[in-house]
């Protein structure tokens, strides 16, 4: 797109729909919320859509995509499908669960979506505008987070304006997004392997599985996508533990606490997961050198929470 051009926004209608595809199978990028957060989706099949969600990213080549499909079915087309991944995709899919397969031969995908790694990363969402996105484009859409690489995920239409404007095709307009956090990845290449915790608790997939997920995967590089190491972050600093506030900072609080704004006064770990990038965004907007943040408990969806805290407190790159 042109310097310009604007960003068009489409409403989750049937002309919408149609928009969106049309803007797709012409090789644009558009912006479409999930259940998770807004994704950047271009056509998985064309080069040309996939090198520009790169482009209009900032994002490093070597870092993986996300395919989303309509169904279990159409995610069977691309990728080998062991028993393992049958149980998990017929308990959580659609919803916030991405699966690292073997990539099967032939399947016309870009090599830019796999960074050429033998693998893939697919999905089937849940959020109803994706669902219809997905079901009028007809085929496999990549789609990483509809922000620029490294910053805050968006998890509004005006997020991802915010950032993107101007740099891609359009945005489908479904409103606030319910979980607020990106996918859990597991690979299922070889054992069981958590690979980014996310929107699915891992208590809920072993207990699926009967088994205990290897979690040594979270630290390996670039085996899926979502794990580069400074990721997620405002412009500001962010100080993570924080039991209190020090001069020049603005406070992201969670449980009973005096905060400028709080993930989940009461200390739920569902509520603070849907509010933890839109506070973030607006703690930001106030001009802060740092964010500090209250302590988290580390166990269900407090995986997730603590995952993107820790990559945006990391030095930036």
């Amino acid at each position: 797109m042109g310097p310009d051009m604007q960003t068009r926004v489409f409403s989750p209608d049937a002309d919408g729909y149609d928009a969106a595809a049309s803007a797709l199978r012409d090789g644009g990028l558009v912006a479409f919320p999930t259940e998770t957060v807004y994704g950047l989706g271009g056509d998985a099949r064309n080069d040309m859509a996939v090198a520009r969600i790169f482009e209009a990213k900032a994002r490093p080549r070597f870092n993986p995509l996300i395919v989303h499909v309509n169904s279990i079915s159409a995610a069977r087309e691309f990728v080998e499908w062991p028993d393992q991944a049958d149980i998990l995709a017929q308990a959580f899919w659609p919803g916030p669960m991405t699966l690292v397969l073997p990539l099967k031969p032939g399947t016309g995908l870009s090599p830019l979506v796999t960074a050429d790694l033998p693998t893939l990363a697919i999905r089937v969402p849940a959020h109803p505008v994706a669902q219809n996105l997905l079901a009028t484009f007809g085929g496999p859409v990549a789609a990483p987070s509809a922000n620029p690489s490294g910053r805050i995920s968006p998890t509004t239409a005006d997020h991802v304006l915010a950032g993107l404007n101007g740099k891609i095709a359009a945005v489908l307009d479904g409103g606030a997004c319910e979980v607020g956090v990106e996918s859990t990845i597991l690979g299922l290449a070889g054992t069981p392997t958590l690979l980014r915790p996310g929107g699915l608790p891992v208590e809920a997939i072993e207990a699926a599985l009967h088994d205990t997920l290897d979690t040594r995967g979270n630290c390996d590089p670039l085996t899926a996508p979502g794990q580069l190491a400074s990721h997620y972050a405002p412009n500001a600093q962010v100080r993570l533990e924080a039991t209190e506030k020090r001069t020049g900072e603005v406070l992201l609080g969670f449980g009973p606490v005096d905060a400028d704004l709080n993930l989940s006064p009461a200390g739920d770990l569902t509520e603070a997961t849907a509010n933890l990038f839109r506070h973030l965004h607006s703690l930001d907007a106030m001009g802060a050198e740092t964010i500090a943040v209250s302590p988290i408990p580390n166990h269900g969806l407090g995986r997730a929470i603590n995952d993107r805290l820790r990559r945006a407190a990391s030095p930036r790159s």
